[in-house]
């Protein structure tokens, strides 16, 4: 027998397993992205949620009778300096605004998850806000008083929280919820994220703070009796 024969044999069997391996590898991975919402829905009134092509779910829900949406987005672009799994927490209720605004902290120009960029009008920073939230409209003769914005300027001590859009569509808050491991991403380039659910702990205070800033706006926008 060819002493070449064993050797094959040995380099084909840890082919196999080698293959093996990343399919169980790949498997856990899914499931665990497709269950990235799982912790957070006892928060909520029937919570649902749907795959997204990104392998991880967008949520809705009720609670406390408003409809909420949860999308979570990665972003593995080059340019971060690590890639990073970004969470939309919207509250989808109309509102009776005329005009949309968006408050980002440390805004680059390639966020995949918002038409800040789009918007035509630069704003100044509201007193209370740190330096480095951007503010832009589509109309600044329409956006709320400046004191709604001061009432709720202390959402930005959070460094993690990224934006606050106010629209006539609803109110969202986008967080900051992972990046991948530095140490890993250097070396083995891998940006897997989402290994661990989203903690109700970490959800339950931004429900409170949009239903919050919904009940500002209504009362703002009430007619005088």
């Amino acid at each position: 027998m060819s002493p070449l024969i064993p050797l094959g044999l040995a380099f084909a069997a840890l082919g196999l397993w080698l293959a093996l391996r990343l399919h169980r590898e790949t498997r856990i991975r899914a499931a665990t992205r497709a269950g990235y919402f799982d912790a957070v829905k006892p928060l909520f009134e029937g919570g649902e949620a749907r795959l997204q092509p990104t392998g991880f779910p967008r949520m809705t829900g009720r609670r406390g009778g408003l409809a909420f949406d949860l999308q979570a987005v990665p972003d593995t672009l080059t340019f971060r300096k690590l890639p990073a799994l970004w969470v939309m927490i919207t509250l989808p209720e109309p509102l009776p605004m005329q005009a949309t605004l968006d408050l980002m902290a440390r805004p680059s120009g390639n966020e995949p998850f918002t038409r800040f960029a789009a918007l035509r009008q630069s704003l100044p920073t509201p007193p209370g806000l740190p330096v480095e939230v951007a503010v832009r409209s589509d109309d600044a003769t329409r956006i709320p008083p400046p004191d709604l914005i001061a009432r709720h300027a202390d959402l930005f001590q959070d460094p993690r929280v990224k934006e606050l859009v106010l629209s006539p569509k609803g109110v969202r808050i986008v967080i900051l919820a992972e990046e991948a491991d530095r140490g890993r991403f250097l070396i083995f380039r891998e940006a897997e994220m989402g290994r661990t659910p989203l903690s109700p702990n970490r959800l339950q205070p931004l429900l409170t703070r949009l239903a919050g800033l919904r009940d500002d706006i209504l009362t703002l926008t009430k007619d005088p009796a």
